[in-house]
């Protein structure tokens, strides 16, 4: 059965506001369900960020999500402000554009992420998926992996997109309209993996291999 996510994020609210009143600077939600593509079984990935957050903080947070229904569902993160505002912005990249508003607002944020941020974003990605998909073709040979290094390469595609475009595109379909063979490969496979499809292991292993050594030279 599908959560009524407008009358849980309600809850939700008022429940963080019960436990930290004044104190929350921003509320949001990524995901699927911030894309508004959730099914039974997305995780409710929300995000917290107060005025400075506390082990003590983090405690009472965990006890509010206990008391929340779906607590097996919630995901997501908690950060005090002043962290966010000193973030590695290659991060915060992905961050804000994949975050839907619920109570406040990041562009107080957005304003510390320049285009070498976004270079960054490419690039660090680019090496992380390498790194992991030499890893998993040796060691793991796990197609739960495999998954995942795919799903994290769609992210770095919306990067390249919006480097390219200037555009932030939140949904796969769409990526592939504007982005280049090459990365329509990566989309593709990763939305054929998301929906059960066939995997061919070694194949799709050494696209995703050749592909991420690519970006990692071209951002050099």
């Amino acid at each position: 059965m599908m959560i009524d996510i407008t009358v849980w994020i309600e809850n939700f609210l008022q429940r963080l506001n019960e436990t930290f009143t004044s104190r929350v600077w921003f509320v949001g939600l990524q995901g699927s369900y911030g894309r508004g593509e959730a099914t039974e079984t997305s995780d409710v990935d929300i995000v917290v960020i107060l005025d400075e957050l506390s082990a003590t903080d983090i405690q009472a947070y965990n006890k509010m999500l206990d008391a929340m229904s779906h607590r097996e569902l919630i995901c997501g993160f908690i950060s005090g402000k002043n962290e966010i505002m000193n973030w590695e912005p290659s991060d915060l990249f992905q961050f804000c554009n994949d975050t839907t508003p619920i109570k406040g607002s990041l562009d107080e944020v957005m304003t510390l992420i320049d285009e070498s941020a976004v270079n960054r974003a490419i690039k660090i990605g680019a090496c992380n998926i390498y790194h992991g998909c030499v890893h998993n073709m040796l060691h793991e040979k796990s197609e739960d992996i495999l998954q995942g290094l795919y799903k994290a390469a769609s992210f770095v595609v919306q990067a390249i997109a919006f480097k390219q475009t200037g555009n932030y595109i939140s949904h796969q379909k769409e990526l592939l309209q504007v982005v280049s063979s090459n990365e329509q490969v990566i989309v593709e496979t990763f939305m054929n993996l998301k929906n059960g499809g066939t995997v061919d292991f070694n194949l799709m292993s050494e696209t995703l291999f050749a592909w991420s050594k690519k970006w990692i030279a071209e951002n050099s």
